[in-house]
């Protein structure tokens, strides 16, 4: 049985194909940390962590990636980055879902940066 964080994931990519994105690589995984899905936009690369929230009473999806989760998140992509060929652009986006629902989703492009 897929489990909810599985669920919000498929419904961003599935999103974000919508908009454009091609999938590069899902859920990877290093000693730093995981990336939800890592995507193409054009000639960029893009660093996407996906929150899922049934609430907002402690501020929401948003409000759970705080500096700590960005820091692993970076070296994360700065990690699948030493291991490629090519030094593309990049962002780190972040999907918000407050629901397990394609209808309310919000997609914040160059959500942070170092």
């Amino acid at each position: 049985m897929i489990n909810r964080g599985e669920q919000a994931e498929a419904i961003a990519l599935r999103y974000l194909q919508a908009k454009g994105l091609d999938l590069v690589e899902r859920n990877y995984r290093c000693r730093f940390g995981e990336i939800d899905l890592i995507m193409r936009d054009g000639k960029t690369l893009v660093f996407t962590e996906v929150r899922l929230r049934k609430s907002n009473a402690f501020g929401g999806a948003l409000a759970s990636i705080d500096s700590n989760k960005q820091r692993r998140i970076l070296s994360a992509a700065r990690c699948y980055l030493s291991e490629q060929r090519e030094s593309p652009n990049c962002r780190c986006d972040v999907v918000l879902l407050s629901n397990v629902s394609e209808r309310e989703i919000e997609w914040i492009q160059n959500a942070f940066s170092e």
